[in-house]
């Protein structure tokens, strides 16, 4: 019985994760900006527990590393770039940045899971990409230009360390 909930532990909080992430796209729809981005924040702090608890407890798997992948992109690619779309009057540029970010988004994951690093990342990593997305919402701003550098920053080769 512990074995069984110890492996379907992490996936609860990626699941919460990815709730997190919907929720904050239905809020944002309704109208509420700041909720939809608190709820990223959220997303957040259970995407960094779901890997705490898998390391922790030795059930790191192929199924809660693709699971955390989805949610992630939803949670830090999706949600935050429909925030940023809300709040900005849309322009070519604006529209080529709402495109541009969950795209880079997307292929920075999928990088990562075809070449997992230890210690380190490659590229920002989406979830800070996310936050940074999320904490301009939470101020009414958005910004195209910082949208487009995030977007680059993610697939770029920089090493950032792991928290």
């Amino acid at each position: 019985m512990f074995n069984r909930l110890a492996m379907v532990l992490p996936n609860l909080f990626t699941m919460g994760n990815l709730l997190c992430g919907i929720f904050s796209i239905t809020s944002n729809m309704n109208g509420y900006l700041r909720l939809a981005a608190v709820l990223i924040f959220v997303a957040a702090f259970l995407d960094l527990l779901d890997g705490r608890i898998a390391r922790r407890l030795k059930v790191n798997s192929e199924l809660g590393v693709g699971l955390d992948s989805l949610a992630d992109i939803i949670s830090f690619g999706v949600a935050p770039i429909l925030l940023f779309y809300t709040l900005t009057s849309h322009t070519w540029l604006t529209s080529f940045a709402f495109m541009l970010y969950p795209a880079m988004g997307a292929l920075r994951l999928a990088r990562f899971n075809a070449r997992p690093t230890i210690g380190y990342f490659i590229g920002v990593p989406i979830t800070f990409a996310g936050l940074i997305m999320a904490s301009m919402g939470i101020f009414f701003y958005s910004n195209p230009y910082i949208t487009i550098a995030l977007a680059l920053l993610m697939v770029s080769p920089i090493k950032v360390k792991k928290l």
